[in-house]
């Protein structure tokens, strides 16, 4: 209910909402710019008589004096009957230049406020700012919703694509969004009576002035006494005309100055409401708050990518579960059919399996993990197919999956089977479907059949596993499902550093660069093309596809984009199928690959240390981190190989990146030489700083093999054990990531 409140008001308004998001940011500058051209004396410096003074020296025909809400002094006067305005000096009263407001920004101030349809267009963008703040509210309770709370709202975000792209802009806007939907609704609702307007009605006109002749408008005692960055308005009093006085408005009120004696006449202070509206105003324009303006106009700027990748988050979600073909109410399903996923890949599965159920005559209910009920009054099978995303968590369509499970009553009749979906190269290959299927038992529900796990999306695997269920649940059950082959490019390889043969551990760091290069500036700017690769960063993983039309395998970069080559460290596996055809090739040799983006693993952003913690190959996205450290943080190596002659993969870079200090300190541990050590002895001996380090909010990185992954957390575990925590707890704080092979 919560994702529709937040979907289908931005869906339907997005044109206004970006309209006014685009206008809004443009009519930001305008503070800035009034500033930049705005020449403004130090407080104390200047008194209103003084500016006063000046001001009619050089414009005898002043009428009145105002201070604008970024500093400027604009003076309007008669000279030969004809009206003028200049912005002045206010340390001279000489003019500076006309004063004339651009047609350019009252044209897109009415196109902001009111579509350029008068009234009826500021109702429809009061009704938008309304919109807004609907939009803001339930995202941001999505976002705690996804997070895990109120306080991992500022610890790194997992996802990719355009869903990351939409909670990071988010995160990034929400406040300023907030703040601009508030006050332009506050706004709104003045206008047209919603909310009763401040009382404004200033002081009556004294009824007695002193009559007397006319002092010099810089001598007047009560204009002395207000500093220049305290006014507002002076209006002059009609030339000739002794029973007149100055009108003059401050920041604190308005009154009447005697223009003979210069004594303050009937001054009333400024009404608690009408300083409240006028903050309001101050905080939506940025109008004397310059720098607030350029924060207000960066998160409108947020809104027309918030709206496109919401929409595309939308469309996405809607085409690949919401409208699946046969779909009958909760009410009506024989069978219920639940689906974890982060990037659609298992939805195509959950198609198939829901085919094949019907063709045996079974009624189904699909939807996603999030969507469990708290009964199926008629189902006596459910079957739920999930993936696990990064290091064992739940994936976007599951991750309220658990709690909404302990309101969930099943019934007697109801039977279950938990089909898992991961890749057997990393350590938590379909940890959360086993969690799931642990946690369906635990509510005393009967399985239809063990759990089994797909392994790369194999569609031999899940046709198979269709085989048995269909003998369990007595039914023809016929599925030949085989997804997509993901889209590869041809990559030529362009450089290649050998390492570890002497300790029979061949290592090879491989460079490589997609073949068709020279790409025009459009195909640059269209990432997404065919023939393209994503951007990428260290730590996400290249897809290489082996001779034989075997399933590819994932091996951790160890460049980025702005590297210019496409780098990995490979180490040869005893019949290893890929990683023997890798060490084959020679220079110019090409092979097929595609990028597979891991934000998972990845340092998050901000100053506090950085561990970095590897062994072998897994040394490869740790160089790539180290390598964009370009804003120097601190960051440790500890890496562990085989000998310092034969295998100190990275060498000449790591003693680079220690000189210009990208890298803080580098701890190495050689198994095969004389202190034979490893890396978890490293780590012992610096436990210390290890733990302070810790303390301070460090985050932990490890890549590499399963064994030494395994060794360091259960170090790690003994390090921070006075601070009352262990590695899981780190885990959950994001403080510890692992990429495990």
């Amino acid at each position: 209910m919560l994702r529709k409140i937040h979907g289908l008001p931005g869906l339907f308004a997005a044109i206004f909402l970006m309209t006014l998001a685009v206008t809004g940011a443009i009519l930001s500058l305008v503070p800035a710019m009034d500033r930049a051209a705005t020449l403004i004396p130090a407080a104390g410096e200047v008194s209103v008589a003084e500016l006063a003074g000046r001001v009619v020296d050089h414009y005898p025909g002043a009428e009145q004096i105002v201070r604008g809400a970024s500093g400027g002094v604009i003076v309007y006067y008669n000279r030969d009957g004809q009206p003028g305005a200049d912005l002045v000096n206010p340390l001279t009263g000489e003019g500076m230049a006309p004063y004339e407001p651009s047609a350019f920004f009252i044209w897109i101030k009415d196109l902001h406020r009111s579509f350029l349809l008068d009234s009826p267009g500021r109702m429809l963008a009061g009704l938008m700012a309304v919109v807004m703040l609907l939009v803001c509210i339930s995202g941001t309770l999505l976002l705690v919703r996804r997070t895990g709370g109120w306080r991992a709202l500022l610890r790194p975000f997992t996802g990719s694509g355009s869903t990351r792209i939409h909670a990071e802009l988010a995160r990034f806007a929400i406040l300023g969004l907030l703040l601009s939907a508030l006050t332009g609704g506050y706004m709104s609702a003045l206008r047209f009576g919603l909310l009763p307007e401040p009382p404004e009605t200033g002081p009556t006109f004294p009824a007695e002035v002193s009559g007397g002749q006319p002092a010099p408008v810089a001598t007047l005692a009560a204009l002395s006494d207000i500093d220049l960055g305290e006014l507002r308005e002076l209006v002059f009093p009609y030339p000739d005309d002794r029973q007149d006085a100055y009108s003059l408005t401050t920041s604190e009120g308005a009154g009447f100055v005697d223009q003979a004696t210069g004594e303050l006449l009937k001054f009333q202070p400024r009404a608690a409401a009408s300083v409240f509206q006028k903050w309001m105003v101050r905080l939506h324009t940025g109008e004397g708050l310059w720098w607030l303006g350029l924060v207000l106009g960066a998160t409108a700027l947020t809104v027309p990518a918030l709206s496109l990748t919401g929409i595309t988050v939308w469309w996405r979600r809607r085409r690949s579960s919401a409208q699946l073909a046969n779909n009958v109410s909760i009410s009506r399903a024989d069978a219920i059919i639940l689906v974890g996923s982060e990037n659609n890949a298992t939805w195509g599965f959950a198609r198939e399996l829901q085919s094949g159920l019907n063709k045996a005559g079974i009624q189904v209910h699909c939807s996603e993990m999030n969507a469990l009920a708290e009964t199926y009054p008629q189902a006596s099978m459910l079957f739920i197919l999930t993936s696990t995303y990064g290091d064992g968590d739940a994936p976007a369509s599951a991750r309220r999956f658990m709690s909404r499970l302990a309101y969930f009553r099943g019934g007697e009749t109801l039977r279950y089977a938990v089909l898992g979906f991961g890749d057997k190269q990393f350590s938590t290959f379909c940890q959360f479907a086993l969690e799931v299927d642990a946690a369906l038992a635990a509510k005393g529900l009967s399985r239809i059949h063990k759990i089994e796990l797909i392994d790369r999306c194999s569609g031999t695997q899940f046709n198979q596993w269709g085989g048995r269920i269909s003998e369990l649940i007595g039914r023809p059950l016929s599925l030949s499902y085989e997804p997509l082959p993901p889209a590869t490019v041809t990559l030529e390889l362009v450089e290649r550093a050998d390492y570890g043969v002497a300790v029979q551990a061949p290592t090879s760091i491989l460079r490589f660069r997609q073949s068709r290069l020279g790409r025009s500036w459009w195909q640059a700017f269209f990432k997404a093309s065919r023939g393209s690769l994503p951007d990428f960063e260290a730590g996400d993983l290249l897809g290489v596809m082996p001779p034989g039309g075997h399933s590819p395998r994932l091996y951790s970069l160890a460049s980025s984009t702005s590297d210019g080559v496409i780098e990995i460290c490979v180490r040869k596996q005893p019949d290893g199928l890929c990683s023997g055809f890798l060490h084959q090739l020679k220079r110019g040799d090409r092979i097929e690959g595609f990028i597979r983006q891991n934000p998972g693993f990845r340092p998050a952003v901000g100053s506090a240390p950085v561990i970095l913690i590897g062994a072998g190959a897994g040394i490869g996205p740790l160089t790539g981190f180290i390598r964009k450290n370009t804003r120097r943080n601190p960051m440790f190596l500890y890496w562990g190989g085989r000998s310092p002659q034969s295998d100190f993969l990275y060498q000449p870079e790591l003693g680079c990146y220690l000189e210009d200090h990208r890298l803080t300190g580098l701890n190495t541990a050689f198994s095969r030489s004389v202190e034979h050590a490893y890396v978890q002895d490293k780590l012992m001996e610096d436990q210390v700083a290890v733990r302070q380090m810790i303390e301070r909010g460090a985050q932990i990185l490890v890549c590499g093999g399963r064994g030494m992954a395994s060794g360091v957390r259960l170090v790690l575990d003994e390090i921070v054990r006075p601070l009352r925590i262990d590695v899981e707890t780190l885990r959950s704080r994001g403080q510890y990531l692992e990429d495990v092979y």
